[in-house]
């Protein structure tokens, strides 16, 4: 039988995702916590079971196009990517955070105020399908830039009026002199799967997703 692969995200969820892993007894082998390995495929206790570490954005990409049967990632790469080969099937309760607009202090008013004021907007994010549908369904007129980092700093540079961005303690707008004025949308981590992948292995995919339901 081929192995079926999971698709984990490198960073914050990962260290979420450890606890988890102890918990329902998924054990990776050993040079799946060491970060100097430039291995990219794991085993685990599991015999038909393999663990990739990809980015966050990247794990819904794998699971996509079939690359990973199964995959672990936020709500908020989810619906972005809006995939129909993409299925949510389980809330992990890890990775909370939001997804929120913000922008620099010295420019806070009224956001629903400065909206009306405005015929048009600037927004940096990495989430330009979310960006597009939010703003869409508010009729309001904005022009979407990409940015994959350093989105902090964007408005400060005046490249965007505001930004849209993922949002947990708050630390990192503050030390940037930004503020919170919108959440969108709170954000949790997914196991998802491909639908294919479920329909071809469908019972060892189903004993897979029993294990992390706990």
């Amino acid at each position: 039988m081929k192995k079926i692969i999971l698709a984990v995200p490198k960073g914050r969820i990962l260290q979420d995702l450890m606890p988890l892993f102890s918990r329902i007894s998924l054990i990776p082998e050993a040079d799946f916590f060491d970060d100097n390995s430039r291995k990219l495929v794991f085993t685990t206790n599991h015999s038909n079971l393999d663990i990739v570490k990809v980015r966050s954005f990247d794990v819904a990409t794998f699971v996509k196009f079939g690359g990973a049967s199964l995959g672990i990632c936020g709500s908020d790469v989810v619906r972005e990517f809006c995939s129909p080969e993409i299925l949510s099937i389980l809330d992990l309760n890890i990775g909370k955070c939001r997804l929120s607009i913000a922008t620099s202090k010295d420019k806070i008013s009224n956001l629903e105020n400065d909206w009306h004021k405005k015929s048009h907007l600037r927004i940096a994010t990495k989430y330009t399908k979310i960006a597009n549908n939010y703003f869409d369904n508010l009729g309001i007129q904005t022009e979407i830039i990409k940015l994959n980092g350093a989105i902090e700093i964007a408005p400060k540079l005046h490249l965007c009026d505001y930004i849209l961005d993922l949002v947990s303690s708050g630390k990192t707008l503050q030390e940037n002199n930004m503020v919170e004025i919108k959440k969108v949308f709170d954000v949790s981590s997914f196991l998802i799967v491909n639908r294919n992948a479920l329909k071809i292995n469908s019972n060892f995919i189903n004993q897979i997703i029993k294990i992390f339901d706990v």
